[in-house]
């Protein structure tokens, strides 16, 4: 019997895990959050723990996993209504290689050295810095790459937004040496009177393209 009820708590909490996981969307482990994580790594040690002793009532296990559950998809919520919310959770992307340069001052302030640096170019098969225009270090701690094009034209697509969520993203102006006013002329032409019709907003080959806001 004490098999058996070991066999059962283990189907419970197995079941439950699921249905909280899904409920708390998709994600790739790569791309997982530092909370993500300590709120997957808790919720697995609570199932453990439960597992373990038998003489705890299984409700006891499954009530702070739902709790963890209920705060984790507030604070998403919360951080698609925020963008400043968003980068205190998740934190913000790190420019380590901009046009070619690489950055050595975020790189210590990020305490990311040149062997990592190395070593996620190597995951991508660049070998070669020089071969670099853009390399972004994401929260999730993945680098971004966007290599240099040689010979035949390309778009010159510019990786960092212009707009989100209504809000203007002044450094990226900035990389492009451009400024508000300018922006707001961009989006006159093309019908915008407002940075509030505006969800997203990005520059291709000196073009903008734009996703407009949700209806609400």
């Amino acid at each position: 019997m004490e098999y058996a009820g070991v066999i059962i708590r283990t189907l419970i909490l197995y079941l439950v895990m699921m249905v909280i996981f899904r409920l708390m969307g998709k994600r790739e482990i790569g791309e997982l959050s530092i909370l993500d994580l300590v709120v997957f790594i808790m919720i697995g040690e609570m199932a453990v723990l439960s597992i373990e002793n038998p003489d705890i009532p299984i409700v006891k296990s499954i009530l702070p996993m739902v709790l963890l559950m209920i705060i984790q998809i507030i604070l998403a919520l919360l951080s698609l209504k925020s963008q400043k919310f968003r980068e205190v959770l998740d934190g913000k992307p790190s420019i380590i290689i901009s046009q070619g340069k690489i950055d050595e001052h975020v790189m210590r302030k990020q305490r990311y050295n040149f062997d990592d640096l190395l070593s996620q170019l190597r995951e991508k098969d660049i070998l070669n810095i020089g071969e670099v225009e853009y390399a972004i270090l994401e929260p999730s701690g993945q680098l971004s790459v966007i290599e240099k094009k040689q010979g035949e034209k390309q778009e010159k697509v510019s990786p960092f937004p212009l707009i989100i969520d209504g809000v203007i993203q002044e450094k990226s102006l900035s990389r492009l040496h451009k400024d508000e006013k300018w922006l707001l002329q961009q989006l006159n032409r093309q019908g915008y009177h407002s940075i509030s019709q505006v969800s997203f907003c990005t520059c291709i080959d000196g073009k903008l393209y734009i996703d407009e806001q949700d209806s609400q």
